[in-house]
């Protein structure tokens, strides 16, 4: 496939103005447009345009100009993470990009109550305009009635937050967790063909990425291979050295375990380094996880893993398009959901310099 870049505009032009071919639109299938700088938008919260939407007036702000106004980003987790490392690099260079001149940024390193105090920070700097990557989904409660008491629009990103659209935030972008755990269960089913133990490495607690991966992947096991076991479950909280010793772990109580599903690629190769460890070989123990760093990619090129689902990272273009639309007084989604492409054997080494 031959990269190609959508603007982050037209992406929402689609979602606005071309619902029924949305609603249509099978992400497993989708073009890999979400692997570019822009992401391509598959569905709007109920998978039609008609769904929730919130303007200025109902949100009850004022208009500012986004290039002089104060903007504020707090990123969750260390920027050891590819994913994270790519997720603020986006943020940073789409506001270079826009001309907006006073783009704050914090980082929570992993510690919610550090988050909190960083957004509440930003706050009392004046922001105008806060995007957020949430490392939790609840207990913002404290921001979001500081937020709202002075009309600031909160943007989420990634994960979600356990609140009300155009109330205590605007909207939020990011993938279809659920689906990517479907479409990892499929990946599993075909490398297994639908027998065998399974594990899984769960993702941090206390947020809707983990809950909905493992939902969507436990589900479609159930509906389309009753022969897999789910015989193992141990968080690895998303990171590439308790994804090893989890994995370490793992192989001692459960030497007959045919394959690992990581709900990250940081788990999945911290598996990988635990399988090699303990004397495996490539695809002994098949590997599908979600993310699509290029570490993992390239994982697939060596048969270390055996499919990756792709969770787009790149939300800059996306956030301030919706915000810059918002102000302009045109009606935003409650939720702007992407299309994720997918990594296997067929496309990895022609795809790894897509991944991030």
């Amino acid at each position: 496939m031959t990269p190609h870049i959508r603007t982050a505009a037209l992406a929402l032009a689609v979602l606005l103005t071309a619902a029924a071919c949305a609603k249509a639109e099978d992400p497993q299938s989708a073009p890999a447009t979400a692997s570019t700088a822009g992401q391509q938008v598959v569905q709007s919260p109920s998978g039609a345009a008609s769904g929730p939407t919130c303007t200025l007036a109902q949100f009850g702000g004022t208009k500012f100009d986004l290039k002089t106004a104060t903007v504020g980003f707090s990123q969750s987790e260390k920027e050891a993470n590819p994913f994270r490392i790519a997720e603020t690099k986006s943020i940073k260079d789409e506001a270079a990009k826009l001309g907006i001149s006073d783009l704050k940024v914090t980082n929570a390193q992993s510690q919610f109550s550090k988050q909190i105090t960083d957004v509440q920070q930003l706050i009392a700097q004046g922001v105008r305009l806060l995007v957020i990557a949430p490392l939790n989904s609840d207990g913002w409660e404290p921001v979001l009635q500081q937020a709202a008491a002075k009309k600031i629009p909160i943007i989420t990103v990634d994960r979600k937050i356990n609140a009300k659209a155009c109330s205590d935030y605007l909207t939020f972008i990011g993938s279809d967790f659920y689906e990517q755990g479907k479409r990892a269960a499929d990946r599993m089913i075909e490398a297994l063909s639908g027998k065998g133990k399974v594990a899984i490495l769960l993702g941090a607690p206390g947020n809707n990425v983990t809950t909905e991966r493992t939902n969507g992947f436990k589900d479609r096991v159930k509906e389309k291979a009753p022969g897999i076991t789910i015989s193992f479950e141990q968080t690895g909280e998303f990171a590439r050295e308790k994804g090893q010793q989890v994995t370490e772990q793992l192989i001692q109580s459960n030497p007959d375990i045919n394959g690992i599903y990581a709900e990250n690629d940081e788990m999945a190769l911290g598996a990988v380094t635990a399988l090699k460890g303990a004397g495996k070989e490539a695809g002994d123990i098949k590997i599908v996880s979600v993310d699509g760093t290029r570490s993992a990619v390239q994982g697939i090129a060596d048969g270390w893993l055996h499919a990756v689902i792709e969770s787009n990272p790149r939300f800059g273009p996306l956030a301030f398009e919706t915000a810059q639309k918002f102000l302009d007084g045109q009606p935003i989604p409650d939720k702007v959901i992407i299309s994720d492409r997918g990594y296997d054997t067929g496309n990895a080494k022609d795809s790894l310099g897509e991944a991030y």
